[in-house]
């Protein structure tokens, strides 16, 4: 039998995107899909727009709802993994260890390095990164919800 761990660990690894569910200050939620990477399996990041909705939302309430899953397999097929955590902007110096560190993770994806110019200053993206308190995987003989912790 293969552990719900291990399940996660894949659906991350393999995910090239996101679903980010954030809420605005007066807590209308909005969902978008962003190309990702991971730091470990507790910081999700991305490169974004400022003025996306989800961008201005995380600035003004910084919980989120993620989702990575396969939507290519057969229904009944998937796995997903679920996770919930604090968003924000990257700010100052950390900004170019966090470009570089996502642009070497994104390669592999098919994604690409990230010019600092484009995330600092005048560039039109910035960086932003999830760090996750919760990590969950769909378990049909879990109750009440269906939902099986998972420690990663």
């Amino acid at each position: 039998m293969v552990a719900f761990e291990d399940v996660a660990r894949a659906v991350l690894d393999e995910g090239r995107y996101v679903v980010l569910g954030t809420a605005d200050g007066g807590g209308t939620p909005w969902v978008s899909p962003v190309f990702y990477t991971l730091s470990g399996y507790r910081e999700v990041i991305w490169m974004s727009s400022p003025e996306a909705r989800h961008s201005r939302n995380i600035g003004e309430r910084p919980d989120v709802s993620l989702v990575v899953y396969d939507s290519r397999v057969e229904p009944g097929d998937g796995m997903a993994v679920y996770m919930c955590g604090v968003a924000a902007e990257v700010t100052g110096e950390a900004v170019a260890a966090v470009a570089a560190a996502y642009g070497d993770a994104a390669l592999p994806k098919g994604g690409r390095r990230v010019k600092i110019d484009e995330v600092t200053g005048e560039g039109i993206y910035r960086m932003y990164r999830a760090t996750i308190r919760e990590h969950w995987t769909l378990d049909p003989d879990s109750r009440p919800d269906g939902r099986a912790a998972v420690t990663l």
